[in-house]
């Protein structure tokens, strides 16, 4: 039996191909919108899993120290570290910040940590780790440092000794690793003038240069230059014992609200990027909508072309649904060009995004599916078309 489909595509196979290519194009972009999506939910979880940690202590009833300001004594480590079940502690303290190299720019998250405890790089791909207690940097591949590079981070200037890979932050960020102390400086360090200016409210203030004190004055000062202060404590639980057991002792004795890692998750997905993601599904929706118009409008401009062809095939006796299921498997051979093209096309031209894009085999499997349903359904205006034709077209001229 001749496949009527095969027969007109192979009549108008550039045309055909050509359509095929733009719709793959608009399928692409689809997909690279889901990829994003879904490295904007990697990029979240990444620090997560690379730190190490089983619980984040964060200030009492704040969401930090990513989707909320936190606030933590540098101490608090010591009660914690004393708890039953708690294996291993380390503070961090993390600012997002431009870093300067030469001339030019970066933006990254700087990340301080203690090395040897939870808070660090999860692996090197070239140099070092950290190993002096100021002065000393890991970067993250993406911030086109290199070992041995200098860079300035305020009024200091850091040696990259080692470089990570894949370390950045929940809005994409490239990483970099300093020691605790110096991003503590980094965090709260003031300019000359404004420390001047500070000493001298302070100087002026009564209550606090009193006749005969000078020591009260002293200490205020002193304080105002240090900083005492970290945004979480990451914990390490002993083997066998549940984070969350831990996390409920933290929060009920230490006046710190505890996450595990699973909550810090939620919090990440559902609040720092849940806006981000819905704009990004209604755009998937808009450009689905768009995709069936557009297959809709070539399949019923195709079928127009052929009105002729059509009425002399029901002069000659063809059934309904053999005309039916022509049109319904050039629509469908759309459908499978165009999604094989987007598909390559999205790998093509997603590494060259500024944020990672994750391209997942279910999504492409799922964007499959979808694409031949929607192009089933665009057909169906076509086929009531060509169904309606009268057979005398076919003599009329």
């Amino acid at each position: 039996m001749i496949n009527l489909a095969s027969r007109d595509i192979g009549y108008h196979l550039k045309s055909y191909l050509l359509t095929g290519l733009g719709l793959g194009l608009l399928i692409g972009v689809t997909l690279t919108m889901a990829g994003v999506y879904r490295g904007m939910v990697d990029d979240a979880k990444v620090l997560l899993h690379a730190s190490g940690a089983d619980i984040w202590v964060v200030q009492q009833h704040t969401l930090g120290p990513f989707a909320e300001p936190s606030s933590v004594p540098d101490d608090a480590y010591r009660a914690i570290q004393g708890l039953p079940g708690v294996a291993q502690t380390g503070n961090v303290a993390y600012l997002t910040m431009q870093v300067s190299q030469r001339d030019k720019s970066q933006r990254v998250m700087v990340a301080g940590y203690q090395p040897g405890h939870p808070g660090g790089p999860a692996f090197l791909i070239a140099g070092r780790p950290i190993g002096r207690a100021h002065y000393e940097a890991v970067a993250d591949t993406k911030t086109g440092f290199r070992v041995s590079d200098i860079i300035r981070i305020r009024r200091n200037h850091y040696t990259v000794v080692g470089l990570t890979q894949r370390m950045v932050s929940s809005n994409g960020d490239p990483m970099l690793f300093i020691p605790l102390q110096d991003a503590q400086e980094a965090q709260f360090l003031k300019d000359n003038d404004a420390i001047i200016n500070d000493r001298n409210r302070l100087a002026a203030n009564p209550a606090i240069n009193r006749p005969g004190q000078p020591g009260v004055l002293d200490a205020v000062q002193a304080s105002q230059i240090s900083s005492h202060k970290v945004n979480a404590v990451l914990v390490r639980v002993q083997p066998g014992v549940g984070p969350r057991q831990v996390a409920d002792a933290i929060q009920r004795w230490k006046h710190l609200t505890a996450y595990t890692g699973a909550d810090m998750e939620d919090i990440l997905v559902a609040k720092l990027i849940a806006t981000a993601a819905k704009q990004i599904g209604l755009f998937l929706l808009i450009l689905a909508v768009v995709s069936a118009a557009i297959v809709a409008f070539i399949i019923y401009t195709m079928t127009l072309g052929k009105i002729k062809e059509i009425a002399v095939l029901k002069l000659i006796g063809t059934r309904d649904r053999t005309i039916a299921a022509m049109i319904m498997q050039e629509a469908l051979g759309l459908g499978v060009i165009g999604f094989f093209v987007g598909k390559f096309a999205a790998t093509l031209w997603g590494p060259v995004f500024p944020k990672y894009v994750l391209l997942e085999t279910g999504d492409a499997l799922r964007a499959f599916v979808l694409t031949l349903v929607i192009c089933l359904l665009a057909s169906v205006l076509a086929i009531r078309t060509a169904l309606k034709i009268d057979p005398a077209e076919a003599i009329g001229g």
